[in-house]
């Protein structure tokens, strides 16, 4: 029962041994092998290993993926035209040397957070007091991630660390200054705005006057030939009355008295007080009394 008893205790102190012996790498991690302190092998091969169970070996586990640090707050800077800006950063950044980087932070990502933070900060610092807010924002702002990265990427390399990518999210003005940003703007689009509605009203009044100016010169011109096509129109119908009525004076005067029969009589209650022997109505008694109109003319001479 004794040896049962022992068999058992040995069977489960060569478990423990092995399984602490025993440990598995990630495909995401790197792993460290290290006894007392001591760093005695880095693993970077996903997989089952083997170490000397504690407390002769440990293993401490690392992310191996690409990491993000995004400032928590936007932080100040002066620009070469001493203006006041805030930047707001990210850094995608690696860890390249698993041993260094245990060294020097003692695999603690914290630590190596803000170590990271001054030293983008720094970097930041130094190309920003270089350049205008027109540069950084704009102009040069390529060139200024792309010195930024160079600086962050050489302090980096002595805590392990290589970095990926370095952004700039967000550059803008101080509030107190932001205030009198927007008011110049503001001023500067009311100033242009004005300069294009000025503009435009000569513009206007330029294009009505000449629209005027045509229609006016376009009346005259059609005044004129309506004119002259109205004159010419009277001297054909005068000739054309002269060579028709010429040819029967009489009756031209019978068809001149209808004319001013009709233009007389155009109402029943048009009233009209005449001699009834009057020339007016001589066309009223017939032909008889057209002849013998001439006759009593005669024989009263």
């Amino acid at each position: 029962m004794n040896r049962l008893v022992s068999y058992c205790v040995l069977g489960v102190i060569a478990f423990w041994l092995l399984m602490s012996s025993l440990f598995i790498v990630d495909q995401r991690q790197f792993a460290i092998v290290f006894a007392l302190g001591e760093v005695k092998s880095v693993i970077s091969e996903p997989g089952l290993h083997f170490k000397l169970p504690p407390p002769f070996q440990n293993v401490l586990f690392l992310d191996n993926r690409i990491l993000t640090l995004d400032t928590p707050d936007a932080d100040r800077f002066i620009t070469a035209e001493k203006k006041n800006i805030l930047v707001d950063a990210f850094v995608k950044w690696q860890i390249v040397n698993p041993k260094l980087y245990f060294v020097s932070f003692g695999g603690d990502e914290r630590r190596a957070n803000d170590r990271m933070s001054q030293i983008i900060k720094a970097a930041l610092n130094d190309e920003i007091t270089k350049r205008t807010v027109r540069e950084v924002i704009s102009g040069e702002r390529g060139k200024v991630m792309g010195a930024i990265q160079k600086k962050v990427a050489e302090e980096a390399t002595q805590i392990g660390v290589g970095i990926v990518d370095v952004r700039l999210k967000r550059v803008d003005y101080v509030e107190n200054i932001n205030n009198s940003v927007y008011d110049r703007m503001k001023s500067e689009r009311t100033r242009v705005a004005n300069e294009l509605r000025s503009t435009g009203s000569a513009e206007s009044e330029k294009i009505r006057a000449d629209a005027d100016r045509q229609r006016t010169v376009i009346l005259a011109e059609a005044y004129r030939d309506a004119e002259n096509i109205r004159g010419e129109g009277d001297a054909k119908a005068s000739a054309t009355y002269a060579q028709a009525f010429g040819q029967n004076p009489e009756f031209y005067k019978f068809y001149r008295s209808l004319e001013a029969y009709r233009a007389s009589f155009k109402s029943r209650s048009d009233v009209l007080v005449v001699d009834p022997n009057s020339e007016f109505f001589k066309y009223f008694k017939g032909s008889a009394g057209a002849a013998a109109a001439p006759a009593e003319r005669s024989h009263k001479k």
